[in-house]
Protein backbone atom coordinates (compact mmCIF):
# COMPACT_ATOMS: atom_id res chain seq x y z
CA UNK A 1 0.00 0.00 0.00
CA UNK A 2 1.29 3.25 -1.22
CA UNK A 3 1.86 6.04 1.65
CA UNK A 4 -0.17 9.34 1.86
CA UNK A 5 1.32 12.41 0.15
CA UNK A 6 1.41 15.26 1.90
CA UNK A 7 2.73 18.64 1.41
CA UNK A 8 4.81 21.11 3.67
CA UNK A 9 4.66 24.36 3.57
CA UNK A 10 6.73 26.47 4.99
CA UNK A 11 5.91 30.31 6.07
CA UNK A 12 9.09 31.06 9.03
CA UNK A 13 8.50 31.01 12.11
CA UNK A 14 10.25 29.68 15.67
CA UNK A 15 10.46 26.42 14.00
CA UNK A 16 12.76 27.98 11.38
CA UNK A 17 14.67 30.38 13.57
CA UNK A 18 18.17 30.15 14.19
CA UNK A 19 20.81 32.34 16.71
CA UNK A 20 22.18 35.29 14.10
CA UNK A 21 25.18 37.12 14.91
CA UNK A 22 23.48 40.65 15.43
CA UNK A 23 21.76 38.57 18.73
CA UNK A 24 19.15 37.32 18.80
CA UNK A 25 16.60 34.39 16.18
CA UNK A 26 15.54 34.59 12.92
CA UNK A 27 13.72 32.73 10.15
CA UNK A 28 16.50 31.29 8.17
CA UNK A 29 15.18 27.21 7.87
CA UNK A 30 13.43 26.09 4.48
CA UNK A 31 10.76 23.67 4.46
CA UNK A 32 13.40 20.75 3.35
CA UNK A 33 15.50 21.74 6.55
CA UNK A 34 12.73 21.28 8.65
CA UNK A 35 11.76 17.76 7.03
CA UNK A 36 15.13 16.94 7.09
CA UNK A 37 15.52 17.09 10.98
CA UNK A 38 12.97 14.72 11.78
CA UNK A 39 14.03 11.02 10.00
CA UNK A 40 10.89 9.13 11.27
CA UNK A 41 8.34 11.16 8.56
CA UNK A 42 10.00 8.69 6.19
CA UNK A 43 7.95 5.93 7.85
CA UNK A 44 4.58 8.21 7.79
CA UNK A 45 4.19 9.97 4.52
CA UNK A 46 6.05 10.68 0.98
CA UNK A 47 6.77 14.23 1.03
CA UNK A 48 6.60 17.47 -0.53
CA UNK A 49 7.85 20.66 0.65
CA UNK A 50 7.38 24.28 -0.02
CA UNK A 51 9.37 27.39 1.15
CA UNK A 52 6.25 30.21 0.77
CA UNK A 53 7.85 32.93 3.15
CA UNK A 54 10.45 33.29 5.94
CA UNK A 55 8.62 35.73 8.07
CA UNK A 56 7.88 35.37 11.62
CA UNK A 57 4.12 34.91 12.48
CA UNK A 58 3.14 38.61 13.78
CA UNK A 59 4.61 39.55 10.41
CA UNK A 60 2.62 37.81 8.10
CA UNK A 61 -0.85 39.36 6.54
CA UNK A 62 -4.34 38.05 5.07
CA UNK A 63 -2.98 38.63 1.72
CA UNK A 64 0.09 36.14 2.58
CA UNK A 65 -2.66 34.05 3.76
CA UNK A 66 -4.82 33.74 0.85
CA UNK A 67 -1.76 32.92 -1.15
CA UNK A 68 -1.07 29.79 1.03
CA UNK A 69 -5.47 29.46 0.60
CA UNK A 70 -5.09 29.27 -3.15
CA UNK A 71 -1.73 27.31 -3.39
CA UNK A 72 -3.32 24.39 -1.27
CA UNK A 73 -6.74 24.85 -3.36
CA UNK A 74 -4.36 24.12 -6.13
CA UNK A 75 -2.66 21.03 -5.07
CA UNK A 76 -5.10 19.35 -2.78
CA UNK A 77 -6.99 19.05 -6.18
CA UNK A 78 -4.45 16.64 -7.32
CA UNK A 79 -2.50 13.74 -5.83
CA UNK A 80 -1.74 15.88 -2.45
CA UNK A 81 -3.66 13.96 0.36
CA UNK A 82 -3.10 16.33 2.96
CA UNK A 83 -1.03 19.34 3.72
CA UNK A 84 1.33 20.85 6.50
CA UNK A 85 1.39 24.26 6.90
CA UNK A 86 4.74 25.50 9.64
CA UNK A 87 4.53 28.51 10.79
CA UNK A 88 5.08 31.26 13.87
CA UNK A 89 3.16 30.12 17.34
CA UNK A 90 2.04 34.36 17.34
CA UNK A 91 -0.93 33.88 14.76
CA UNK A 92 -1.28 30.01 14.16
CA UNK A 93 -5.04 30.27 15.47
CA UNK A 94 -5.47 33.17 13.20
CA UNK A 95 -4.09 30.93 10.30
CA UNK A 96 -5.63 28.07 10.91
CA UNK A 97 -9.27 30.17 11.15
CA UNK A 98 -8.47 32.20 7.47
CA UNK A 99 -7.84 28.50 6.07
CA UNK A 100 -10.61 27.35 7.29
CA UNK A 101 -12.90 29.82 5.56
CA UNK A 102 -10.66 29.91 2.36
CA UNK A 103 -9.63 26.54 1.57
CA UNK A 104 -12.25 24.51 -0.68
CA UNK A 105 -10.59 20.93 -0.16
CA UNK A 106 -12.52 18.50 2.77
CA UNK A 107 -8.19 16.76 2.75
CA UNK A 108 -6.92 17.64 5.98
CA UNK A 109 -4.84 20.89 6.73
CA UNK A 110 -2.68 20.93 9.56
CA UNK A 111 -1.26 24.02 11.06
CA UNK A 112 1.71 23.58 13.26
CA UNK A 113 4.86 25.20 14.65
CA UNK A 114 7.01 25.23 17.52
CA UNK A 115 7.62 27.16 21.25
CA UNK A 116 11.11 26.69 21.27
CA UNK A 117 13.51 27.20 18.41
CA UNK A 118 15.71 24.10 16.29
CA UNK A 119 19.27 24.96 18.71
CA UNK A 120 17.19 25.39 22.30
CA UNK A 121 17.30 23.22 24.89
CA UNK A 122 13.90 20.76 24.16
CA UNK A 123 13.04 21.86 21.09
CA UNK A 124 9.59 20.72 20.39
CA UNK A 125 9.43 21.71 16.53
CA UNK A 126 10.45 18.13 15.18
CA UNK A 127 7.61 16.38 17.51
CA UNK A 128 5.18 18.79 16.20
CA UNK A 129 5.91 17.98 12.50
CA UNK A 130 6.00 14.57 13.19
CA UNK A 131 2.22 14.94 14.76
CA UNK A 132 1.43 17.06 12.48
CA UNK A 133 1.91 14.54 9.48
CA UNK A 134 0.59 12.13 11.34
CA UNK A 135 -2.43 13.76 11.06
CA UNK A 136 -2.17 15.12 8.04
CA UNK A 137 -2.01 11.28 6.73
CA UNK A 138 -5.21 10.29 8.66
CA UNK A 139 -8.32 9.67 6.20
CA UNK A 140 -10.68 10.47 9.02
CA UNK A 141 -9.90 14.25 9.39
CA UNK A 142 -11.46 14.93 5.58
CA UNK A 143 -14.03 17.19 6.19
CA UNK A 144 -13.57 18.35 9.25
CA UNK A 145 -11.49 21.33 8.72
CA UNK A 146 -8.20 22.53 9.21
CA UNK A 147 -6.87 22.02 12.57
CA UNK A 148 -4.00 22.79 14.45
CA UNK A 149 -1.59 20.34 15.93
CA UNK A 150 1.10 20.87 18.80
CA UNK A 151 2.05 19.20 21.79
CA UNK A 152 0.90 16.02 19.89
CA UNK A 153 -3.15 17.66 20.67
CA UNK A 154 -5.52 18.13 17.95
CA UNK A 155 -7.50 21.67 18.10
CA UNK A 156 -10.22 22.93 15.44
CA UNK A 157 -9.52 25.66 14.20
CA UNK A 158 -12.23 27.65 15.21
CA UNK A 159 -11.41 26.94 18.95
CA UNK A 160 -7.57 26.96 19.10
CA UNK A 161 -5.67 29.90 20.97
CA UNK A 162 -2.44 30.11 22.21
CA UNK A 163 -2.77 30.73 25.94
CA UNK A 164 1.00 31.07 27.02
CA UNK A 165 3.64 32.77 25.82
CA UNK A 166 6.18 30.21 26.67
CA UNK A 167 4.98 26.76 27.64
CA UNK A 168 5.32 23.87 24.70
CA UNK A 169 1.39 23.10 25.87
CA UNK A 170 0.82 26.89 24.84
CA UNK A 171 -1.97 26.03 22.73
CA UNK A 172 -5.91 25.36 24.32
CA UNK A 173 -9.52 25.54 23.35
CA UNK A 174 -11.47 26.98 25.87
CA UNK A 175 -14.98 25.63 26.22
CA UNK A 176 -14.28 22.73 24.23
CA UNK A 177 -10.99 20.99 25.33
CA UNK A 178 -9.12 19.59 22.53
CA UNK A 179 -10.56 17.33 19.99
CA UNK A 180 -8.10 14.42 19.79
CA UNK A 181 -4.23 13.89 20.54
CA UNK A 182 -1.49 11.45 18.73
CA UNK A 183 -0.03 9.10 20.92
CA UNK A 184 1.83 5.78 19.74
CA UNK A 185 2.01 7.16 16.12
CA UNK A 186 -1.52 6.92 15.99
CA UNK A 187 -4.64 9.28 15.80
CA UNK A 188 -6.99 9.49 18.77
CA UNK A 189 -9.91 11.77 17.95
CA UNK A 190 -12.30 12.15 20.92
CA UNK A 191 -15.06 14.55 19.39
CA UNK A 192 -15.80 15.83 15.36
CA UNK A 193 -16.28 19.84 15.34
CA UNK A 194 -18.90 21.19 13.49
CA UNK A 195 -18.05 23.52 10.17
CA UNK A 196 -21.09 26.27 10.74
CA UNK A 197 -19.14 28.97 8.67
CA UNK A 198 -19.85 28.07 5.34
CA UNK A 199 -15.99 28.78 3.53
CA UNK A 200 -15.99 32.52 1.89
CA UNK A 201 -16.69 32.42 -1.81
CA UNK A 202 -15.10 34.52 -4.42
CA UNK A 203 -11.91 36.36 -5.07
CA UNK A 204 -10.59 38.76 -2.16
CA UNK A 205 -11.30 41.67 -4.54
CA UNK A 206 -10.23 44.92 -2.44
CA UNK A 207 -8.39 44.60 0.95
CA UNK A 208 -10.83 46.01 3.57
CA UNK A 209 -9.57 47.53 7.27
CA UNK A 210 -10.93 46.49 10.15
CA UNK A 211 -10.48 47.84 13.44
CA UNK A 212 -10.34 45.86 16.70
CA UNK A 213 -10.70 47.85 19.61
CA UNK A 214 -11.18 46.86 23.51
CA UNK A 215 -13.57 49.04 25.94
CA UNK A 216 -12.93 48.37 29.52
CA UNK A 217 -13.68 50.12 32.42
CA UNK A 218 -14.58 53.58 32.64
CA UNK A 219 -14.28 54.49 28.68
CA UNK A 220 -16.06 56.61 26.76
CA UNK A 221 -14.88 55.10 23.41
CA UNK A 222 -14.37 58.83 21.57
CA UNK A 223 -12.20 57.52 19.46
CA UNK A 224 -14.20 55.44 17.56
CA UNK A 225 -15.99 58.12 15.40
CA UNK A 226 -12.64 58.53 14.12
CA UNK A 227 -12.27 55.08 12.30
CA UNK A 228 -13.77 55.76 9.07
CA UNK A 229 -11.38 58.61 8.92
CA UNK A 230 -8.70 56.48 9.05
CA UNK A 231 -9.83 54.24 6.69
CA UNK A 232 -11.20 51.73 8.16
CA UNK A 233 -14.45 49.71 6.64
CA UNK A 234 -15.67 47.93 9.88
CA UNK A 235 -14.84 47.69 13.27
CA UNK A 236 -14.99 44.87 15.96
CA UNK A 237 -15.56 46.08 19.66
CA UNK A 238 -14.19 43.92 22.20
CA UNK A 239 -16.48 44.37 25.39
CA UNK A 240 -16.78 42.72 28.72
CA UNK A 241 -18.88 39.91 30.59
CA UNK A 242 -21.38 38.27 28.29
CA UNK A 243 -21.16 41.22 25.72
CA UNK A 244 -21.45 44.51 27.41
CA UNK A 245 -19.62 48.25 27.30
CA UNK A 246 -19.81 51.21 29.49
CA UNK A 247 -23.01 53.41 29.52
CA UNK A 248 -20.24 56.38 28.08
CA UNK A 249 -19.04 54.44 25.38
CA UNK A 250 -22.88 53.87 23.57
CA UNK A 251 -23.08 57.07 21.55
CA UNK A 252 -20.12 56.95 20.02
CA UNK A 253 -21.02 53.08 19.08
CA UNK A 254 -24.12 54.61 17.41
CA UNK A 255 -22.08 57.11 15.73
CA UNK A 256 -19.60 54.50 13.65
CA UNK A 257 -22.73 51.73 13.13
CA UNK A 258 -24.17 54.47 10.77
CA UNK A 259 -20.48 54.21 9.39
CA UNK A 260 -19.87 50.91 9.26
CA UNK A 261 -20.45 47.09 10.09
CA UNK A 262 -19.71 46.87 13.67
CA UNK A 263 -19.35 43.73 15.55
CA UNK A 264 -19.39 42.90 19.26
CA UNK A 265 -17.11 40.56 20.90
CA UNK A 266 -16.22 39.54 24.84
CA UNK A 267 -12.65 39.74 26.39
CA UNK A 268 -13.80 36.39 28.17
CA UNK A 269 -12.49 33.64 26.71
CA UNK A 270 -14.82 30.90 27.27
CA UNK A 271 -18.79 31.82 26.52
CA UNK A 272 -20.84 33.33 23.84
CA UNK A 273 -21.73 37.12 23.61
CA UNK A 274 -25.33 37.14 24.54
CA UNK A 275 -28.71 38.43 22.48
CA UNK A 276 -31.45 38.56 24.80
CA UNK A 277 -30.57 38.73 29.10
CA UNK A 278 -29.72 41.72 29.88
CA UNK A 279 -31.18 45.28 29.08
CA UNK A 280 -29.75 48.07 30.56
CA UNK A 281 -27.52 51.14 28.66
CA UNK A 282 -24.28 49.36 26.91
CA UNK A 283 -25.86 45.90 27.29
CA UNK A 284 -25.99 43.04 24.43
CA UNK A 285 -29.92 43.91 24.23
CA UNK A 286 -29.18 47.64 24.21
CA UNK A 287 -26.50 47.63 21.69
CA UNK A 288 -28.12 44.48 19.21
CA UNK A 289 -30.86 47.01 19.32
CA UNK A 290 -29.08 49.80 18.10
CA UNK A 291 -27.36 48.04 15.19
CA UNK A 292 -24.32 45.93 16.61
CA UNK A 293 -23.90 42.50 15.07
CA UNK A 294 -23.26 39.98 17.80
CA UNK A 295 -20.10 37.49 17.06
CA UNK A 296 -21.21 34.03 18.78
CA UNK A 297 -18.64 32.42 20.25
CA UNK A 298 -15.58 34.06 18.05
CA UNK A 299 -12.57 35.88 19.34
CA UNK A 300 -12.68 39.16 18.82
CA UNK A 301 -9.37 38.37 16.51
CA UNK A 302 -11.28 35.91 14.76
CA UNK A 303 -14.04 38.26 14.38
CA UNK A 304 -11.95 40.80 12.66
CA UNK A 305 -10.61 38.63 10.30
CA UNK A 306 -14.00 36.87 9.45
CA UNK A 307 -15.37 40.40 8.92
CA UNK A 308 -12.17 41.24 6.89
CA UNK A 309 -12.89 38.43 4.36
CA UNK A 310 -16.32 39.07 4.12
CA UNK A 311 -15.84 43.06 3.42
CA UNK A 312 -13.19 42.02 0.85
CA UNK A 313 -15.79 39.53 -1.25
CA UNK A 314 -17.91 41.96 -1.08
CA UNK A 315 -20.49 40.33 1.14
CA UNK A 316 -23.80 42.28 1.58
CA UNK A 317 -24.71 43.69 5.29
CA UNK A 318 -27.60 40.89 5.54
CA UNK A 319 -24.59 38.25 4.55
CA UNK A 320 -22.92 39.90 6.99
CA UNK A 321 -24.92 39.03 9.97
CA UNK A 322 -25.86 35.71 8.54
CA UNK A 323 -22.22 34.95 8.73
CA UNK A 324 -21.65 36.23 12.19
CA UNK A 325 -25.66 34.24 12.96
CA UNK A 326 -24.00 31.20 12.45
CA UNK A 327 -20.72 31.29 14.99
CA UNK A 328 -23.75 31.40 17.95
CA UNK A 329 -23.94 27.49 17.51
CA UNK A 330 -21.00 25.27 19.18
Amino acid sequence: MSQPRILIVSLGGTITMTRSEAGGITPTLTADKLIDSVPQLAGVATLEAITQFSMPGASLSIRNLAEVAELLNQRLQGDIDGAVVVQGTDTIEDTAFVLDLLVRSPRPVVVTGAMRGPQAAGADGPANILSAVTVAADARLRGMGVVVVLNDEIHSARWAQKSHTALTSAFTSPGTGCMGFVAEGRVELMMTPQRHIAPIQGPLAHDHAVAQVSLGLGEDARMLPTLQGLGYSGAVIEGMGAGHVPAASVGAMVELMHQMPVVLCTRVRGGRVFTQTYGFAGSEMDLIAKGVIPCGHLSASKARLLLSLLLATGTSPDGIRQAFAHTTSA
